[in-house]
C-alpha cells in the first residue's frame, strides 16, 4: 500500500522557534511548501481545524542548516570506501589497504582522511603490494595530495613529471589533479550514484536541507556535477571551479554544466597540511616552502570581470595569506565594488586574513564560506596549523569575529569529506573558537548557517533560510537547543523538512 498522504496543511504546536532573529513563537503553521503562520501555542487554538496537528513537545525547531561547501560523491565514498581519518600509522593505512583489495580483487581502492603527522608515508611500492595490484587512490584529509598505486598512475601518465609529482610519498598539485580525475572516471555510475544517495540522506538526518557543491574539473567532473543535481531530497546548489577571460566563456560554462555560479574550489592556493597554501612566509616545518600560487591577480581580475559582465557569481578556493593578497589585488582590479557588490561574489576558506582586507572583501559585496571545524581540528598551540606555521601565526588563523565585524556576510560549511557534515559541531565550534577574540556568539553562529548560506548561493530575501509567515518550509526539529542553549551535547535531529518536503522524520502525527 502506499504511505498515507499528508495534509495540505500543517499546524505544529509547544514547540521553541529560533533562527538568527532569536526565539520567533512556540507554534507555526505551514501549507503548500511555505510557512503561512507563526505565533504562540495558545494562539493556535482554533486553527487546527482541517489542519495535521503535530504537538512537539518542548522541541526546538531551527532553520534547516544550508552546509555551504561540500564534496558530495568524494564524502558519500566513505560510506563504503577506507575511511583512514583515525589511521594512526603506515602499517595500518597499508593493512586496511590489503584488506579492501582482498575483499575486491583488481576494483579501485578508493579512501581518505590519513594525516601523517608523526609518521612517515609509505613508499609507492608498498602500497603495490597491498593493493596487490589494483589502482589505489588514498587522499590525505585535506583533499590536496594523495597517495597512489602505480596501477593508478598508468590510467594517468600526465600526472609523471608534472608539479608536485614525486617517485615516492604523495603527489600534489597539478600531478594530483591527474590521478584525481583518473579515480574518478574509475568509479562506475552504480557507484557514484549509491554514494551520492547516502550523502543526501545522510545530511538530511543532520537537519541540512541545503548543500553547496564545489565541483570543477580538478575536483569531480561534469557528468558528476549533473547527475547530482537531478537527484531529490536535500537541494544542492551546484559551483563549478574553472576560471574563464570573457562573459560569453562564462555564460557557456553555466549552461555546459548546470552550475549556479563559477565558484568554489577555483584554487588560488592549496591546503596547510600539505603545504600548498600560499604564504608570505615559508612554511616552519619546511625550509624555504611558501606553497603552491595556482591563480595570479591577473587571472582573479579576468575572472572575476567576466563573470560580473555576465550576471554570474564567481569565486575562489583562498587559504594561506599570499593568496588572500593575489584576491585582494584581484578584487581591485575586476571593476567598481558596487558593480561587484550586485553578485554577491564569494570565498571559500579565508584563513589567513587581515583587517584591511576583511574591509575591501565587504566593501566589495563578498560572502565568505568558512568552515569552524578547521579550527577545532587543527586551531590551537599544539595543533597542525600551529606545527607548519609556528603559533604566532597560526592564532589569528579562520578570524570569524573579525570577518563579521568587518561586515562581511558568513557562510558555514563542512567540505566534507574534509571535515563531517555536522551543524551543531560547526556552530559550537564557531563559538568556541581555539583563539577567543575570533568566536563568534551564538545566534551569529546560527544565522551564518542558515541564512549566510542562502546569501552565499545569491539569495538576499529577507525571508531566506527564516522561520517567519511568508518563508519557505525548511526546518529542523530537535530534541534540544545545543550550544545554543549553553549545553554541552548536541541534539538529536527529529525532523527535516525542506520547501514543504520532508527529508528525514522521527516523529509521529
Amino acid at each position: 500500500m502506499p504511505p498515507p498522504s499528508r495534509p495540505a496543511r500543517i499546524l505544529l504546536v509547544g514547540g521553541r522557534l529560533l533562527d538568527a532573529g532569536g526565539e520567533v513563537g512556540t507554534a507555526f503553521e505551514t501549507a503548500g511548501g511555505r510557512i503561512t503562520w507563526t505565533g504562540t501555542t495558545a494562539q493556535a487554538r482554533g486553527r487546527g481545524a482541517g489542519a495535521g496537528v503535530l504537538d512537539l513537545a518542548g522541541a526546538t525547531v531551527t532553520p534547516a542548516f544550508v552546509d555551504a561547501h561540500v564534496h558530495v560523491t568524494a564524502a558519500g565514498l566513505l560510506a563504503d570506501g577506507l575511511d583512514l581519518t583515525a589511521c594512526p600509522d603506515a602499517t595500518a593505512l597499508l593493512d586496511a589497504v590489503a584488506a579492501r583489495a582482498a575483499a575486491r580483487p583488481g576494483t579501485l581502492v578508493w579512501g581518505h582522511g590519513w594525516q601523517d603527522g608523526g609518521w612517515a608515508v609509505p613508499p609507492r611500492a608498498a602500497l603495490d603490494r597491498a593493493g596487490a595490484g589494483a589502482p589505489v587512490y588514498l587522499s590525505r584529509v585535506d583533499a590536496h595530495s594523495a597517495l597512489v598505486s602505480s596501477a593508478l598512475l598508468d590510467r594517468a601518465p600526465g600526472a609523471v613529471g608534472a608539479a608536485g609529482w614525486t617517485t615516492t610519498g604523495a603527489l600534489t598539485a597539478e600531478a594530483h589533479h591527474h590521478v584525481r580525475r583518473a579515480a574518478l572516471a574509475a568509479i562506475d555510475g552504480r557507484t557514484r550514484d549509491a554514494a551520492q544517495t547516502a550523502f543526501l540522506a545522510d545530511a538530511a538526518r543532520r537537519g541540512v536541507g541545503v548543500v553547496h557543491e564545489c565541483a570543477g574539473p580538478d575536483i569531480s567532473g561534469a557528468d558528476d556535477l549533473g547527475a547530482l543535481l537531478a537527484r531529490p531530497g536535500v537541494e544542492v546548489v551546484g559551483y563549478w571551479g574553472e576560471a574563464v577571460r570573457t562573459a560569453a566563456d562564462a555564460r557557456d560554462l553555466i549552461v555546459r554544466t548546470g552550475a549556479r555560479g563559477l565558484a568554489g574550489d577555483l584554487f588560488v592556493d592549496g591546503s596547510l597540511g600539505s603545504r600548498t597554501a600560499a604564504l608570505r612566509a615559508p612554511y616552519r616545518d619546511a625550509q624555504g616552502c611558501t606553497g603552491n600560487r595556482y591563480l595570479d591577480p591577473d587571472t582573479v581580475a579576468a575572472h572575476v570581470a567576466a563573470c560580473t559582465a555576465a550576471g554570474i557569481q564567481a569565486g575562489f578556493h583562498v587559504i594561506g595569506d599570499a593568496a588572500a593578497d593575489a584576491l585582494i589585488e584581484g578584487l581591485a582590479a575586476a571593476g567598481e565594488p558596487a558593480a561587484l557588490r550586485a553578485r554577491a561574489h564569494r570565498v571559500e576558506h579565508l584563513e589567513m586574513i587581515d583587517a584591511g582586507q576583511a574591509a575591501a572583501l565587504a566593501a566589495r559585496g563578498v560572502v565568505a564560506s568558512v568552515q569552524p571545524a578547521f579550527d577545532a581540528a587543527w586551531g590551537g598551540p599544539d595543533g597542525l596549523y600551529a606545527a607548519r606555521l609556528g603559533h604566532r601565526r597560526a592564532e589569528p588563523m579562520n578570524p570569524l569575529a573579525l570577518l563579521r565585524d568587518a561586515g562581511v556576510v558568513l557562510a558555514l560549511g563542512s567540505d566534507a569529506p574534509v571535515t563531517p557534515v555536522d551543524p551543531w559541531g560547526a556552530l559550537r565550534a564557531a563559538t568556541h573558537h581555539r583563539t577567543a577574540r575570533s568566536a563568534v556568539r551564538p545566534a551569529d553562529a546560527l544565522a551564518a548557517h542558515t541564512v549566510g548560506g542562502y546569501r552565499a548561493a545569491g539569495d538576499v530575501s529577507p525571508l531566506a533560510g527564516r522561520l517567519l509567515r511568508g518563508a519557505a518550509a525548511s526546518y529542523a526539529v530537535w530534541d534540544g537547543g545545543g550550544v545554543l542553549d549553553g549545553e554541552p551535547d548536541d541534539p538529536a535531529c527529529l525532523r527535516t523538512v525542506h520547501r514543504g518536503e520532508v527529508l528525514h522524520d522521527l516523529l509521529q502525527h
